[in-house]
């Protein structure tokens, strides 16, 4: 840890106000940007972050086993999955087969591949902008690296209904994606 980072965690710790406009200056903006991903609305993700940095500041349990950011991150993600949790108690829902969008299939690789050409903030909204079961199973599949029987247990659903709204989302994504490229082409 930085001699700078030790400064601020040890500052905060102790309930430091500046130290803790420090922290909030410094992380701000990359946390919202985590609630953001979470919640798919702004007004929210203000909330899950002002909520996130109240538990962060009266509870500061940063042990230094990892980045200072990547605890923070971790909080933020947490503070939103409960945010979601409580302001809709039914997230999520199985889908059925009929009610996946009629696009073909894009392998993994390809949009992958396609994702690159496209800029994180742009890709952020398009995650964003997924519906929430799908939101949510796919922040934690892919950022926070769940397995679909951890989301399961964390999310009270199945691992069939986490596996296919990760489906689901990878295929609203790779139409977005398609969609964002051909226009983009287009111009």
């Amino acid at each position: 840890m930085k001699a700078d980072e030790l400064k601020l965690v040890e500052g905060c710790r102790k309930g430091d106000a500046n130290a803790r406009k420090q922290l909030y200056t410094q992380y701000a903006e990359q946390m919202l940007a985590v609630c953001y991903r979470y919640t798919g609305d702004m007004d929210d993700a203000y909330d899950v972050l002002h909520d996130g940095f109240i538990k962060i500041y009266t509870r500061f349990s940063f042990r230094g086993e990892s980045s200072l950011k990547s605890w923070m991150y971790k909080v933020m993600s947490t503070q939103a999955i409960d945010f979601m949790r409580q302001k809709h108690t039914n997230v999520i829902t199985r889908m059925d087969e009929e009610e996946l969008p009629d696009v073909p299939d894009m392998d993994e690789k390809t949009m992958v591949e396609e994702g690159r050409g496209i800029d994180e903030q742009t890709l952020m909204q398009m995650v964003a902008a997924l519906p929430e079961g799908c939101r949510m199973v796919f922040n934690l599949f892919v950022f926070e690296g769940k397995s679909h029987k951890e989301i399961a247990e964390l999310l009270h659903i199945k691992p069939e209904t986490s596996k296919s709204q990760f489906r689901y989302a990878k295929l609203l994504l790779a139409t977005r994606i398609k969609q964002f490229i051909e226009h983009e082409r287009e111009r």
